[in-house]
């Protein structure tokens, strides 16, 4: 869950529960009215507890005041009076402040009005949270039904899979495999064996263009009797590029006809190395 959707929860909490806090009930009205009686009674034993008080203080600070001046008698002292000091808290009973019932009421009633209000306000908190969370129930509930859904689809794909993969013995995979190389083979074989053709009809031996070249037309420099076809050379040539494509690039001799080799490197089918012109590679067209 990002930022975003904490505080779109959060402020949808506050919302819900600021709706129900405007619906409490008003807090229940507490008389705060005493008698002249009750009070003057409170005020007397208040005065009483507090000059108990002071007369505690006075004790301590006399104690405090010799246990400075004898160091062993501080120990001493100071141990007894921690174990008088628990014999005391634990004989200890509880006392209420006053005995007047109109003084207890009173506190009474108070103290079942700040109770009361802490109980409402803890119930809208509840009730708050317990309508976010049937929502959040509720989206949770229709995540899952689109998941099992999900599931259920790709379970049922798995199986007809499976039935599928049954069908399919391993030596029927095998013969199907071995019939697509073989067709692979036979094109490929019947692709060269055209090319073969087309490169034997208008690109022929160098050696049959002789009579041509003595007419005067298109004079080409004469072949040596050792030159090779343009087969030949495109052979070469891709055969270097499958061996070994990393050094795709081969020396040019004497039985490479110059006529041939500016016809591959004009027409983007071969390429110069960038630093020996007497090397060539086949264009990688793949």
């Amino acid at each position: 869950m990002d930022a975003d959707e904490l505080m779109e929860n959060a402020q949808a909490l506050a919302k819900q529960m600021s709706e129900y806090q405007g619906n409490l009930p008003p807090d229940t009205p507490v008389s705060r009215e005493l008698s002249e009686a009750a009070r003057a009674e409170l005020l007397d034993e208040c005065e009483e507890q507090f000059s108990l008080l002071q007369q505690l203080q006075n004790d301590l600070t006399l104690a405090e005041a010799e246990s400075l001046q004898n160091p062993n008698y501080q120990t001493v002292s100071r141990v007894n009076a921690l174990e008088a000091e628990l014999k005391e808290w634990q004989e200890l009973q509880p006392k209420l402040l006053s005995s007047n019932p109109e003084v207890l009421l009173a506190v009474g009633k108070e103290e079942l009005s700040r109770l009361n209000r802490q109980l409402e306000m803890v119930l809208s908190c509840s009730q708050a949270k317990r309508d976010k969370l049937k929502e959040t129930l509720k989206s949770e509930q229709e995540w899952v039904g689109e998941k099992k859904e999900v599931l259920q689809a790709a379970a049922e794909r798995v199986a007809a899979l499976r039935d599928e993969g049954d069908r399919l013995s391993e030596k029927g995979v095998l013969q199907d495999m071995k019939k697509k190389i073989q067709r692979v083979k036979d094109y490929h074989d019947n692709l060269m064996e055209t090319l073969s053709d087309i490169l034997a009809e208008h690109f022929p031996l160098p050696q049959q263009e002789g009579n041509a070249n003595k007419k005067g037309k298109n004079i080409l420099p004469e072949p040596t009797a050792d030159v090779i076809t343009l087969r030949e050379m495109l052979e070469l040539l891709m055969n270097k590029l499958v061996e070994t494509p990393h050094e795709p690039y081969i020396e040019i001799d004497g039985t490479f006809w110059p006529p041939y080799i500016e016809l591959l490197l004009r027409y983007g089918m071969a390429l110069r190395h960038p630093e020996d012109c007497s090397k060539i590679r086949l264009e990688a067209f793949f």
